[in-house]
């Protein structure tokens, strides 16, 4: 399968999952995962540095075409939010450096296009990445976790790119109509079926 290869990335100070992809239009296929894990007994600057170098050698070795990155939740305790965005800035910062753009996603959004519901458990989720990755051996949450966001990319992606070539592109579609300046509009039916 030729297609473009995605990488996801599930950020994390102590651990960060990630996994790459390939997508060819629907198919999917898993080419690798796994996780990068930080001394918690290091000083910051030296944990987000091995972060980093750790996914500039990821970036190097698989080369993918583009990278999407989890959004930070917004913990209670603000310290744990401020470490989680520290590696959210360095998971963003090295595909950046190395010209890859960047597509971050929040956690329902990847949950609502891996299970389809925005609410799933991460067990639904992991789940779901197995069967939509079959042969994939993912022993750790935070690597299926990367994979889903990479499947939500996938998936956004292929709706972007088809939008962005135009409504003939993407096909007929039902109950749907160009509208001028505002891209689509849902037609409406009245209560005799006729369309107004």
């Amino acid at each position: 399968m030729l297609g473009v290869r995605l990488l996801g990335v599930d950020p994390g100070l102590r651990y960060t999952g990630w996994g790459v992809i390939e997508a060819d239009g629907s198919r999917l296929r898993h080419i690798a995962d796994g996780v990068i894990g930080t001394d918690g007994d290091a000083a910051l600057p030296a944990r987000l540095k091995a972060l980093h170098e750790a996914l500039a050698d990821l970036l190097a070795r698989f080369v993918p075409h583009e990278a999407a990155i989890e959004e930070t939740y917004v913990n209670r305790n603000g310290a744990t939010t401020l470490k989680l965005g520290y590696a959210r800035g360095v998971a963003l910062l090295a595909p950046a450096i190395a010209g890859i753009p960047v597509t971050e996603y929040g956690a329902k959004a990847v949950k609502r296009a891996v299970v389809g519901t925005g609410g799933a458990a991460k067990e639904q989720v992991q789940d779901m990445v197995r069967r939509l990755l079959p042969g994939a051996a993912i022993n750790r949450a935070d690597a299926a976790d990367a994979l889903a966001v990479a499947i939500c990319h996938a998936h956004h992606r292929a709706t972007r790119r088809a939008w962005a070539a135009g409504p003939e592109s993407v096909g007929p579609a039902r109950g749907l109509q160009e509208a001028s300046g505002a891209g689509l509009t849902r037609a409406s039916t009245s209560r005799t079926g006729r369309t107004p």
